[in-house]
């Protein structure tokens, strides 16, 4: 969409808000929401081929990355206890890496940074997928460049089924009542071409757009059989927290997380999706009237700006006469009781971003945007400080030369590497393992934010654990399920963890921030599982 008419629709948002919804595009307009190719391992190979293409966003044609397409990907599906051989084909003009989120595989192809594939160049990932139904998902990992492609186009969805998610009576038609919905946000140049870098905006508070696509599409419709629909939820964002609900206040009912189903639904009216997270949810369309998915303002720094400091349509879901045959079940699985054992060990896990990247980022923030977004900060208020000239170019090799202010405003230079700005236990991310887990032996992660009042989705490679305390509070009940991502949100939060796979020196498993521009620029640090 071209920015003019972006921002002519924005306002049109904002005179509506009072009103019922009553979207501005024509919903003869609308375009059909696309359903991602399912693509099962034909006698246990999977190809995909990393390429680059176009897509059509408004009046101009995008340069975009996808997997076998032009953007995002295919839903791969396999049966739990499946061994799998991905061939992957690197099509691109740079180097790359296929992650497995939320797949509990051995370090040597969980796809980490370490796994380069060079352009032009193949790899064969092959595992065993042993592990619960879930909805994972598939990106890029390159340190330094996951944001950048992940922004091009590069997800897919990994889908696990097992014998509980073949006999529970759920929505099971791909496509139908059983939907894929990938949530994105992107931002766009005068010309139409995805607007991404890194700078000290982007590397404080994460690239975040002004635009908002599901499936790649913006405000697409679906048309599903009467009765319940099961949308499987990602938050494919590189920095941005979603808040979901329906535009008719209609309950959803939420029956898996990131690892798993829950051990019965649970009812939601708003449900919050962190960069990276899965949720899977259904909806009762039993009545035949349409529907839209909507996000909400969240409480995010930086994210307030029009068009998320209100409603915004995601998609529309619409009904035929034919009734669907998936119904909401009363109990879902069985889900292991957490015991903490004696003598655990903990792991203590301080995220923190350079204090000066904090200050010029959000000086840089308010000099772009004023007080609109600031709305919805819970950040120290910067409405006291002098607003430097960020005008200025940088440099090729990204270190900004600045003048310091302090309080008396002195003028002291000094350098700031924004690649090494955001940091976890003091250090910036480098390959070798900071330290050696046992494998198949609980620990306690204890990690942090304290300090720091960014939003930090914390991912754990390798695992699925579960969340013993959020923020300083017991998880919400939808949240006491199996995990992969947790919330650090300037307090504390600790997860019971395990792994049940080797990661060794030379492949080690990744632990970071899952707003990517935070990771890219060194919120991560590698560990080793070992006997």
């Amino acid at each position: 969409m071209q920015r003019r008419k972006f921002l002519k629709h924005s306002a049109l948002f904002i005179a509506m808000a009072a009103t019922p919804i009553k979207w501005v595009w024509a919903k003869e307009k609308q375009a059909i929401l696309p359903i991602p190719t399912l693509l099962e391992a034909d006698k246990g190979e999977i190809h995909l081929s990393v390429e680059q293409g176009t897509s059509q966003f408004g009046q101009h044609k995008t340069a975009t990355w996808g997997y076998n397409g032009s953007l995002l990907g295919p839903a791969i599906r396999v049966k739990s206890g499946q061994e799998v051989r991905v061939n992957i084909q690197n099509n691109l003009p740079e180097e790359t890496t296929v992650h497995w989120h939320g797949l509990e595989i051995p370090g040597d192809v969980d796809g980490g940074p370490q796994a380069i594939i060079k352009p032009a160049q193949q790899y064969q990932a092959k595992f065993t997928v042993n592990q619960r139904a879930s909805t994972c998902w598939f990106h890029p990992h390159p340190h330094r460049r996951t944001g950048y492609q992940v922004a091009m186009g590069l997800a897919g969805l990994f889908l696990i089924e097992d014998e509980l998610s073949s006999t529970l009576p759920l929505p099971k038609q791909w496509g139908v009542d059983d939907i894929p919905v990938i949530l994105q946000d992107k931002r766009f140049d005068e010309q139409g071409q995805i607007d991404y870098k890194i700078d000290l905006l982007t590397a404080s508070l994460g690239w975040f757009g002004d635009t908002m696509l599901t499936n790649g599409v913006q405000y697409p419709k679906h048309i599903a059989p009467k009765g319940w629909v099961r949308l499987r939820l990602l938050n494919g964002c590189n920095a941005r927290s979603l808040k979901i609900a329906t535009g008719d206040e209609r309950p959803m009912y939420v029956i898996a997380s990131d690892g798993g189903f829950l051990s019965e639904p649970i009812k939601v009216n708003e449900l919050e999706i962190l960069m990276g997270e899965r949720f899977e949810v259904l909806i009762d369309l039993s009545d035949g009237k349409s529907v839209d998915l909507v996000s909400l303002p969240v409480d995010q720094m930086g994210m307030g700006l029009p068009p998320f400091d209100q409603k915004l349509p995601l998609l529309s879901l619409e009904t035929t006469l034919q009734k669907g045959q998936g119904n909401l079940p009363t109990t879902l699985a069985a889900l292991p009781k957490v015991e903490i054992p004696k003598d655990i060990v903990v792991r203590h896990f301080q995220l923190t971003m350079d204090p000066e990247l904090d200050h010029q980022g959000m000086q840089l923030f308010m000099q772009k945007y004023g007080h609109q977004g600031m709305n919805m900060m819970h950040h120290t208020d910067m409405s006291n400080h002098a607003m430097p000239d960020h005008s200025m170019p940088m440099s090729q090799d990204m270190h900004m030369q600045h003048m310091k202010h302090d309080g008396d405003m002195t003028h002291k230079k000094e350098t700031l590497d924004i690649w090494t700005a955001n940091r976890i236990n003091g250090q910036s991310f480098h390959h070798h393992p900071v330290f050696s887990a046992k494998q198949g032996q609980y620990e306690k992660w204890v990690i942090s934010g304290e300090g720091d009042m960014m939003l930090h989705p914390f991912h754990i490679h390798g695992t699925q654990f579960r969340i013993l305390t959020e923020n300083g509070k017991p998880p919400a009940v939808h949240r006491q399920g199996w995990k992969d991502t947790v919330s650090v949100n300037g307090s504390i939060s600790e997860v019971l963890v395990k792994f049940d796979y080797l990661a060794g020196e030379q492949a080690p498993y990744m632990a970071h921030c899952h707003v990517l521009e935070h990771e890219d620029t060194g919120m991560m640090l590698a560990f080793a599982v070992e006997k």
